[in-house]
């Protein structure tokens, strides 16, 4: 009989595009400016990818950076799960692409798709895998060029998201200096599905369709809906992550960086500092699946965790989707 382990995060990784698009930048192509954007969101700039580099690339940028943190080497990896819905191709997955370039040999490999929750959903599929017994050394991945997918000419959309990847290494916790999952949250409302979506270029609207539109190829947004779930929902995650200990030993809240009016105003609801709340919204913008992940990394990188941390990662996104993920550091 196959024995449960206790799982931990061994090493972080991320990476981002070099090219900076500042609001200044997008002023210069859409109805908005520097100071309109920052006061709704946060966002001061974003990384967009170059022609010639796709999702694949940055996320195998982040994990090559989560192997040398956690001293392994690609062939000691038995599993890739990379949360995406910024593929490459619509097959095969980034995954499988990301598994050749590495030289993960003994890996197996696929995607999931989540939007801004996929890397919640990966770190939940790799802790599942490593927790059974069914493999021992998994990579978890959120990456996103969302750049690809921006109607330049609608400000509602276009000024939020940017490019980036983010993963991490999950081993049994005696392997595991990052830290043990102590749980993990993931759930859904298809009955949203509308708020956040990518309409035409599907299986249900393909490119061949009669009445395929090619103006609705890019990312839609329907903001006050967003908005009103989002803040509730982050709330609800928070506590819930939380409720096994008191809201003052969590050390850290590493939230999706969605919008940073959404991040103060879920602050407001529980009622705590905003020291505990890790933000770099304002560099990056929404990366998606890469939100959190990379947000993770540099919160690790910059010491705002320590040994004995409680820290609780969060998002929510399109489908409607949601998660949250409480560690002991």
């Amino acid at each position: 009989m196959t024995s449960i382990v206790r799982v931990g995060i061994a090493g972080t990784g991320h990476a981002v595009p070099p090219r900076v698009v500042t609001n200044d930048d997008l002023a210069r192509i859409v109805d908005t400016s520097d100071e309109w954007i920052t006061q709704r969101t946060g966002i001061r700039e974003r990384r967009y990818v170059d022609e010639g580099t796709n999702c694949s690339h940055l996320c195998e940028e982040a994990a090559r950076k989560a192997l040398d943190d956690a001293g392994l080497e690609p062939k000691d990896i038995d599993l890739i799960v990379t949360g995406s819905l910024t593929q490459d191709h619509l097959m095969p997955s980034i995954s499988t692409l990301v598994q050749t370039r590495l030289g993960c040999e003994n890996a197996g490999a696929f995607d999931v798709l989540a939007a801004c929750t996929g890397f919640l959903t990966a770190l939940h599929t790799a802790e599942a895998f490593v927790r059974a017994g069914r493999a021992k050394n998994v990579l978890a991945i959120g990456g996103e060029t969302l750049s690809r997918y921006l109607d330049m000419s609608d400000r509602a959309s276009c000024i939020l998201f940017g490019d980036g990847a983010g993963a991490a290494v999950i081993r049994p916790l005696e392997d595991a200096k990052g830290g043990e999952i102590l749980s993990q949250n993931l759930g859904a409302d298809g009955s949203g599905y509308e708020f956040i979506h990518i309409p035409e270029g599907g299986a249900a609207r393909p490119h061949n369709h009669p009445d395929y539109d090619s103006s609705n190829q890019f990312i839609r947004v329907r903001g006050r809906e967003v908005y009103r779930f989002a803040v509730t929902k982050m709330t609800e995650l928070i506590r819930e992550a939380a409720e096994s200990v008191s809201g003052e030993e969590v050390k850290l809240v590493v939230p999706h960086q969605v919008n940073l009016r959404i991040i103060e105003a879920a602050r407001e609801r529980l009622d705590w500092p905003m020291e505990k709340f890790f933000v770099n919204i304002q560099k990056y913008g929404n990366t998606s699946a890469a939100s959190v992940p990379i947000a993770l990394d540099e919160a690790a990188r910059e010491g705002r965790i320590e040994r004995g941390d409680l820290v609780v990662l969060v998002a929510f996104g399109a489908g409607l989707t949601w998660g949250s993920t409480l560690i002991r550091w």
